[in-house]
């Protein structure tokens, strides 16, 4: 579903024409997973799958949200009455983009809006945030409000950690906002200094394929809020501001002091290999060196498994399967529990390395993956 059938499932609703229609991506990360909480470094690119919203502007006070995709009908609020946690289905996201802009002084009266999404939900390819976005930056153009990508991303991310209840990293929404087609984004979360990685392994004669597993994640349950405070427990055990500040070469000496910690030993490993990974395939790709990425990819999937323990069965099926037919490198992508894995193939092995998976779905009695390939698109934007 387009900008147009977007524009015209608004008219059909509320009786006018949209002010404009707007998309945003979902996002696959190909390196630095839950280092984005830890002030560390991560490298996403936007996928074609967007969420479209069509909206328009209120003076009333009133915010009614309408899906393409949900059942029930139109959904009204007062964005007076906007309070965090009292939303626990999708109306959230949008309504949380509202509440936050509203508490950051901006004079948000109101809107109108339809939404439609073909990004995959709980596949850990940010579908939330590419909902959040594309409202942000709706309300942006149509108020004015003159932010810019990196302050709706905090913006939106504010939305997901206080109004949604979710205490997810920075990487998704200023993925959405700012990723540029045809390449991947190097960002330090920190500063949220951003570098754009000119990313195109076609021509280079690879693929880089998304395997959504069908097993569904959700960042509000309670074990990616575990993750995350047992990083801040490891930061505060090692002195420091965030496990970021923990330099890779120190890393044995800092490992030692936690001692018989097993939990802080095993977190603050993951996350400080991590950044590193991401520092590798960032030189990697600037030096031309893309294949070499793969054996990065595989072990940043080792340290998720077995260090960070969020894979799941069927993650670690598509990576040792993908590997055993051929594939450079494999890994989960996202929070993790579920959702989706990336591997990076020759494009003469793709069809080889799909059939192997879903082969290996079947004969283990798991839901049938979906395979599709990620090429590397723009961030949100204005369509209508």
């Amino acid at each position: 579903m387009g900008a147009e059938q977007v524009r015209d499932g608004f008219v059909a609703l509320y009786g006018t024409e949209p002010e404009g229609v707007w998309a945003a991506p979902g996002r696959v990360n190909l390196i630095g997973e839950h280092t984005d909480y830890n002030d560390g470094f991560v490298m996403p690119f936007a996928l074609p799958h967007t969420a479209v919203a069509a909206v328009s502007r209120r003076d009333d006070g009133v915010l009614r949200l309408h899906s393409a995709d949900v059942e029930g009908g139109l959904v009204e609020l007062r964005v007076a009455d906007l309070a965090p946690e009292t939303d626990r289905g999708w109306t959230a996201y949008p309504a949380g983009v509202v509440w936050a802009l509203r508490e950051a002084g901006h004079a948000v009266t109101g809107a109108d809006v339809h939404l439609h999404s073909t990004v995959p939900t709980g596949a850990g390819l940010s579908s939330s945030a590419a909902l959040e976005v594309v409202v942000a930056l709706a309300l942006n153009d149509l108020y004015e409000l003159g932010l810019q990508g990196w302050q709706l991303a905090r913006l939106c991310q504010r939305a997901e950690n206080v109004y949604v209840g979710a205490p997810t990293g920075i990487m998704d929404q200023t993925a959405s906002a700012c990723c540029q087609e045809g390449h991947a984004l190097f960002l330090d979360t920190r500063d949220l200094s951003q570098k754009q990685i000119p990313l195109d392994l076609a021509a280079e004669g690879m693929r880089l394929l998304v395997v959504d597993t069908q097993v569904k994640h959700s960042h509000s349950e309670g074990e990616y809020g575990k993750r995350r405070a047992g990083c801040e427990r490891g930061a505060a055990l090692l002195g420091v501001d965030a496990l970021r500040d923990v330099p890779y070469a120190d890393l044995d000496a800092a490992l030692a002091r936690l001692g018989d910690d097993e939990e802080a030993v095993r977190l603050v490993r993951h996350v400080v290999t991590e950044d590193e990974r991401v520092e590798r395939v960032v030189a990697l790709l600037e030096s031309g060196e893309t294949r070499a990425i793969g054996p990065v990819l595989v072990a940043g999937h080792a340290s998720l498994r077995d260090d960070f323990r969020i894979s799941c069965p069927e993650l670690d099926l598509v990576v040792d399967t993908a590997l055993g037919a051929g594939a450079l490198g494999s890994r989960m992508t996202g929070g993790g529990f579920g959702g989706s894995a990336i591997v990076l193939a020759e494009v003469a092995d793709v069809d080889t390395i799909t059939k192997a998976v879903e082969e290996a779905f079947a004969a283990a009695g798991f839901t049938a993956p979906r395979v599709f390939e990620a090429v590397p698109a723009a961030g949100a934007r204005r369509l209508v």
